[in-house]
C-alpha cells in the first residue's frame, strides 16, 4: 500500500525499503570510489596520461546527468519500477563492458553507458520518498539514506585497493556488476510500486518539457537545486582530484587511500545522522543556512594557504573533511526543501534536480582536470569557489524566496 505524503518520517531507525533506495543512491558513489586506487594503474596499462584516465569519471558523471532527464518523466507515467529495471540492466551491462574494455577509449564509452543506467536509481530513490513522504520527513529519510550511501565512499576505496592489489582493476567492474545484479534483484523481489497509476498522466513530449520549464521557473526549486548542486560540484572536484593529491603529489600508497578517503565519508554520515535529529526540532532552512559557513570559510582559507605555499597533507586533510562532513547537513536540507512543492511531478522535479546538480559536478571536475598544475591549488580554488558560491546564493536568493513563499502560505 504506498502511503501518504503526510508520513511524518521512516517507522523504524532504517526500514527495508529506505535501505534498498539508500543501495541505488550509493550506486554512484560506489562507482566512482572503488576505482579511484586505480587511476595510476590503468593509466600505465594503457600508456596513457591521468588526464585521460580522468575523463572515464568525467563520462560517468555525464552519464549521471543526461540520463536522468529520461527517468524521471518515464517514472512519472509508468511507475517507479520499470524505469529502475531498463536502467539498472544498462548499469550491469555497462559495467561487464568496463571489464573488458581494451584501451582508455572503450573504458571511456563504457563508463557512460554505465552511468546511463546507474541514474535510475538515484532519480527514482529521491522521487520514492517525495511519494511516501513530506518535507520534514524526507529531510529525515535523505539523512538517515546516507547511512547506506556513506558506507560507499568508506569501503569502496579500501575493497577498490585491496582488489587492485591481488587482482587487478577489471575485478573491480566485475564486483560493481555484481551489485548491479543484486540490486535488480532486490528491486524486482521487495520493492513495492508507490506511484498512483490512476494519477499517471500520458507521456508527451510537449508536456514534459513544459513541465521542465515551469520547474525553471520555479525559484525556489532551482536555487535550492543550485545550493546543494554547488556544494556538490566541490565535493565531485574533491573525487577527481583526490588521488593525484593524495597518492602522487603526497606519497599516500594506492592501498591505503581508502583510509583517508573513508575518514571523510565517515564525517558526512556523522553529520547527516546529526542531521536527522535536528529535523524536527529546528527549521530546515536554519540549519541549512548554518552548514554553509564552514566549507565555504575553510575552503577559502586552505586554498590561500597553497597558493601562498604554506600549507601541508595535514591542512589539506582538514579542508576535505571540513568540507565533506558539512555536506551532511547541506545535502538533505536542500533536497527537502527544492522537492517539498513537487508531489504531482515528483519524478520530473527529481530528474531535473539531478541533472543541475550533477552538471555542476561535471563543471568542476573539468574545470579542475584543464587547469591541472601539479598542485593542489586547482582542487582547493574549485572547491573554494563552489562553497562560497553555495553560500551566497542560499543567502541572498534561496532563503529569501522561501521566506516569501512561506508567508504567503500563513496569509492564505
Amino acid at each position: 500500500m504506498t502511503n501518504t505524503p503526510d508520513t511524518p518520517g521512516p517507522e523504524k531507525l532504517l526500514p527495508g525499503w529506505l535501505l534498498l533506495l539508500g543501495a541505488l543512491t550509493a550506486i554512484g558513489s560506489l562507482s566512482i570510489d572503488m576505482y579511484l586506487p586505480s587511476f595510476p594503474t590503468i593509466a600505465q596499462q594503457f600508456g596513457v596520461g591521468s588526464n585521460l584516465v580522468q575523463l572515464t569519471l568525467a563520462s560517468f558523471l555525464v552519464g549521471l546527468a543526461v540520463g536522468q532527464m529520461f527517468y524521471g518523466p518515464l517514472s512519472d507515467r509508468f511507475g517507479r519500477k520499470p524505469p529502475l529495471y531498463v536502467g539498472m540492466t544498462l548499469y550491469l551491462l555497462g559495467s561487464l563492458a568496463c571489464m573488458v574494455s581494451q584501451d582508455v577509449t572503450a573504458l571511456i564509452v563504457s563508463r557512460f553507458l554505465q552511468g546511463l543506467g546507474g541514474c535510475a536509481g538515484m532519480v527514482i530513490a529521491r522521487a520514492v520518498i517525495r511519494d511516501r513522504l513530506g518535507t520534514t520527513g524526507a529531510a529525515k529519510a535523505f539523512s538517515l539514506m546516507m547511512l547506506v550511501m556513506g558506507l560507499a565512499p568508506i569501503l569502496a576505496p579500501l575493497i577498490g585497493g585491496s582488489v587492485l592489489k591481488f587482482w587487478g582493476w577489471r575485478v573491480i567492474f566485475g564486483g560493481l556488476a555484481a551489485f548491479g545484479l543484486c540490486c535488480l534483484l532486490a528491486i524486482h523481489y521487495t520493492m513495492q510500486e508507490t506511484l498512483d497509476r490512476h494519477k499517471a498522466e500520458p507521456l508527451h513530449l510537449g508536456r514534459t518539457l513544459k513541465q521542465y520549464g515551469r520547474l525553471l521557473l520555479d525559484r525556489q526549486f532551482v536555487s535550492y537545486s543550485l545550493v546543494g548542486g554547488l556544494m556538490q560540484g566541490g565535493m565531485f572536484a574533491y573525487i577527481t582530484g583526490s588521488s593525484f593529491v593524495l597518492i602522487e603529489l603526497h606519497g599516500i600508497k594506492p592501498e591505503h587511500f581508502g583510509f583517508v578517503f573513508g575518514t571523510n565519508a565517515f564525517g558526512l554520515i556523522a553529520a547527516s545522522q546529526i542531521n536527522a535529529r535536528l529535523v524536527g526540532k529546528y527549521a530546515l532552512d536554519t540549519i541549512l543556512g548554518r552548514a554553509l559557513w564552514l566549507p565555504a570559510i575553510l575552503t577559502l582559507l586552505v586554498a590561500v594557504l597553497v597558493a601562498c605555499g604554506m600549507s601541508n597533507l595535514p591542512i589539506l586533510l582538514i579542508g576535505f573533511f571540513g568540507y565533506l562532513a558539512c555536506y551532511g547537513f547541506i545535502s538533505p536540507n536542500a533536497s527537502a526543501i527544492a522537492l517539498s512543492q513537487q508531489g504531482k511531478q515528483a519524478g520530473v522535479a527529481s530528474a531535473l534536480m539531478g541533472t543541475l546538480q550533477f552538471s555542476l559536478g561535471i563543471a568542476a571536475g573539468i574545470g579542475m582536470s584543464l587547469w591541472h598544475d601539479g598542485t593542489a591549488l586547482p582542487l582547493m580554488v574549485v572547491m573554494a569557489i563552489c562553497g562560497a558560491s553555495g553560500l551566497l546564493l542560499h543567502r541572498f536568493v534561496a532563503r529569501p524566496e522561501h521566506r516569501r513563499l512561506s508567508q504567503a502560505a500563513a496569509r492564505a
